[in-house]
């Protein structure tokens, strides 16, 4: 079993995640693109799994995971009372990743730090010319 708090925890432990509203249910993303939901009333999660992944885990254990409306996409239903801390941890960090920049990705296993981005709409730092000679 998985709680809400857990959930967050682990999903707000990853690089550059953040928690948004999404038509009043939680959701985390990674510079604005959402990696899971969290159905806080139902006690499910949804995260977006290949479609392999998606097909396989649905197969092997339909009553933890389940395919929603937009499953085509690879968004399945996780059930936190039934699902495993362990495979939801793996889950939840391989939906960051299908969404996340490599570099900010690639910070979960180097765990260090890249600059930020600029927020948006701010100018980006001007790129040095070589200098002709």
């Amino acid at each position: 079993m998985v709680s809400s708090d857990e959930l967050r925890t682990l999903a707000l432990s990853l690089p550059e995640a953040e928690v948004q509203d999404h038509f009043g249910k939680p959701s985390f993303r990674v510079r604005g693109k959402i990696f899971a939901t969290h159905w806080v009333a139902q006690e499910q999660a949804v995260l977006k799994l290949s479609l392999e992944e998606q097909d396989s885990l649905v197969r092997a254990q339909p009553d933890v995971f389940s395919v929603t409306p937009w499953g085509h996409q690879g968004w399945t239903r996780v059930e936190l009372r039934r699902v495993d801390p362990a495979l939801l941890e793996e889950l939840l960090v391989g939906a960051f990743r299908r969404v996340a920049p490599k570099r900010v990705a690639a910070q979960r296993d180097a765990g260090r730090s890249v600059e930020p981005a600029a927020p948006r709409g701010a100018p980006s730092r001007p790129r040095r010319r070589a200098r002709a000679t």
